[in-house]
């Protein structure tokens, strides 16, 4: 299993400029695509369960001892050869080359979230180390979680910049392995589209823990800072508004629909998964608001509870899992709590319900 951050039509749309200007960035999407060709290829059908000890032992969260985090980064040196070079260990000094620190320090703030906030060690929940690779590829215009580490490109300078500046970014592909020890979603159609919306919803819980934000403060923005200063735009996504992170000459549009009414029927992207997740992203930020505060002690526990809850299908579509979420906001705070209230009612603005 390979998830990768930049949807693939953004890459598509950028391999095909014929401006001299954007020459680099052409030929690096090109690339780029190509480099993730693998990836799309095998994502057809329900990813096989992992093995071992952390899948076992996804629903036992009190009886698992959380050890510290267990980090090392490695350098691709710019070649598609993984894991590549260890250029810093758990516990060694920072060195000087920013993407190392960055991912470094991405890495420790998501074990960090999951395991204070959620009580889970490691997103096994087994203790896995959080390993990653930085400087993979020339220009690589994207990050993926390949099932065991963490890969990040440094951008074709032109239209994207190193991937490890967003910390929404790796708290949003470390979370595609919480889903791959827990619900396990299919990454095709529309559960597909959940498969990315839970990495966005704990990407920006990762942040906003971090940054000690309220849902009220909160950016709710997916990769900002990973543009560079020349594109008109924010972010990859908006989780508070589908469709308005960026809107530029070179990028085109962003194409997210934020309701039903918008939801793209497509082969393309493994079923529209980086489109469409733009529906269950503002029903989660929209309960969120509603309820206020810290997202992750509210609206987020129930996101969590409902991963790890052991009753969704791999091939669970948006009403399934709209469901299991207001049945675990019942579970958890009462039938007629306000989370369960805002819950149904993100749901049913998004006309999912």
């Amino acid at each position: 299993m390979r998830c990768s951050i930049v949807p693939p039509y953004l890459l598509a749309r950028l391999a095909q400029l014929d401006d001299p200007l954007f020459a680099r960035t052409a030929v690096a999407a090109q690339r780029s695509l190509r480099l993730d060709e693998p990836m799309r290829s095998i994502r057809t059908g329900e990813v096989p369960p992992p093995a071992g000890p952390g899948a076992l032992r996804q629903q036992s969260v009190a009886t698992v001892t959380i050890e510290a985090v267990r980090r090392t980064i490695a350098s691709a040196g710019n070649t598609e050869q993984l894991p590549g070079t260890v250029v810093r260990r758990e516990g060694e000094a920072a060195t000087s080359d920013p993407a190392v620190t960055e991912a470094y320090d991405g890495l420790g703030h998501t074990h960090d979230f999951f395991a204070k906030a959620y009580g889970r060690a490691s997103i096994d929940n087994d203790n896995l180390p959080l390993d990653a690779s930085v400087h993979y590829g020339v220009d690589y215009d994207n990050a993926f979680w390949n099932g065991e580490r963490m890969v990040f490109g440094d951008g074709d300078g032109q239209v994207f910049t190193r991937m490890t500046r967003s910390l929404t970014v790796i708290g949003h592909e470390l979370t595609h392995g919480v889903t791959q020890y827990s619900a396990n979603l299919d990454y095709s159609g529309q559960s597909g589209a959940l498969n990315e919306s839970v990495s966005d919803v704990f990407g920006a819980l990762v942040e906003q823990y971090t940054l000690k934000q309220t849902a009220q403060t909160a950016s709710w923005l997916i990769g900002a800072g990973i543009f560079t200063e020349a594109v008109q735009g924010t972010a990859l996504r908006s989780m508070k508004a589908p469709g308005t992170a960026y809107d530029d000459n070179v990028l085109g549009k962003d194409p997210q629909p934020d309701s039903m009414d918008g939801y793209v029927t497509t082969r393309t992207d493994s079923g529209g998964v980086h489109l469409n997740s733009g529906i269950p992203n503002r029903a989660f930020y929209l309960a969120a608001d509603t309820i206020g505060g810290h997202a992750w002690e509210s609206v987020g526990q129930v996101w969590y509870d409902t991963l790890i809850g052991g009753t969704l299908k791999p091939g669970a579509d948006f009403a399934a899992f709209a469901r299991a979420t207001i049945a675990a906001a019942g579970a958890r705070y009462g039938a007629t709590s306000a989370e369960v209230d805002a819950v149904t009612a993100g749901w049913t603005t998004v006309k999912v319900l």
